[in-house]
C-alpha cells in the first residue's frame, strides 16, 4: 500500500520536512486507508500499516520515528518528548531532536507546524475552534520562545488541511464565540473564517506575515480528507514535521 501525502517545504530550509497525510477512499468503508489514529474504531492493524507506509516513504528524508500525544482540545504543550507519549494529554509537541516526527491527528481541526529560520527547533499544534477561542496559539508560541531562546519574528508556520470558511458553521455564535470574534464571523451564512482567524492569531503572537503559510484544502469538502463534520465516524489524517 501507498500512503498519499501532501508535502510542504519551508523556503530556504531543505532539512526541515512537513507532510500532511490524506485518505485513500474505499467504497463502503468509512475509514478507507490512511487513518493514523488508534482512538477510533478502525482496525489497529490497518493503522499500523498506514504508519509503516509513512515511515518507509519518508525514511529517505530523515524521518526515523513518530511521536504523538493524547489530544484533548486543551492548552498543554509537551517539550522534548521521549519514548511513548501517546497516553499523555496535550495538544502540542516541541523538540530539537533530529529524525523525530511530531504527529498531530486531525479531522477538521488545524494541524499547525512550526520551525525557526534556521530550523533549530520544531513545534506541532492541534488547534480546534476551542483552541482558537482560548488563544492557545499565542500561548504556545510564547512557551516555545522561552524554552528554546528563539524570537517570534524568526518563527515560520504552516497550517494543514482543515475546515474552510465555507463549511465552518456555528449557529450559536454568541454563546460559543462572543463579540470579540465578530470580524471572522459571517452572520448571513453563520460561518467562521477559522483560516483567517488563525493567521491573525499567529501575527498577534509575533510571527511575520510572510512567514505564515497555509494548505487551503477543506477537509469537509474533500473526500480525500477525514472530516468529523461530514461523517462523524471517521479516521484522522496527520500533520507531521521533522528535521533531517
Amino acid at each position: 500500500m501507498h500512503l498519499t501525502t501532501l508535502a510542504f517545504q519551508f523556503p530556504t530550509l531543505p532539512h526541515i520536512h512537513c507532510c500532511f497525510t490524506l485518505k485513500q477512499p474505499v467504497e463502503g468503508d468509512v475509514f478507507g486507508f490512511g487513518n493514523l489514529s488508534y482512538d477510533v474504531s478502525d482496525d489497529p492493524k490497518r493503522v499500523d500499516a498506514a504508519r509503516a507506509c509513512l515511515l518507509a516513504q519518508e525514511k529517505a528524508h530523515g524521518l526515523k520515528a513518530l511521536v504523538e500525544v493524547h489530544q484533548v482540545h486543551g492548552e498543554s504543550l509537551l517539550f522534548d518528548p521521549v519514548g511513548d507519549c501517546a497516553t499523555q494529554c496535550a495538544d502540542g509537541l516541541a523538540t530539537r531532536e533530529a529524525g523525530l516526527g511530531l504527529l498531530i491527528k486531525t479531522a477538521d481541526c488545524q494541524a499547525i507546524l512550526f520551525t525557526d529560520r534556521v530550523g533549530s527547533c520544531l513545534m506541532a499544534l492541534h488547534v480546534g475552534w476551542r483552541a482558537n477561542r482560548s488563544g492557545f496559539i499565542k500561548k504556545a508560541v510564547l512557551a516555545l520562545t522561552q524554552r528554546y531562546g528563539v524570537q517570534p519574528k524568526d518563527l515560520l508556520a504552516v497550517r494543514g488541511p482543515s475546515l474552510s470558511p465555507l463549511n465552518a458553521e456555528f449557529v450559536h455564535f454568541d454563546q460559543e464565540w462572543g463579540a470579540s470574534f465578530a470580524p471572522w464571523f459571517d452572520p448571513a451564512t453563520k460561518t467562521m473564517d477559522l483560516w483567517g482567524l488563525t493567521r491573525a492569531q499567529l501575527v498577534d503572537a509575533g510571527l511575520l506575515p510572510r512567514h505564515i503559510f497555509g494548505i487551503d484544502l477543506c477537509t469537509m469538502g474533500n473526500p480525500h480528507c477525514y472530516s468529523y463534520r461530514r461523517e462523524k465516524q471517521c479516521g484522522r489524517q496527520g500533520g507531521i514535521i521533522w528535521r533531517a
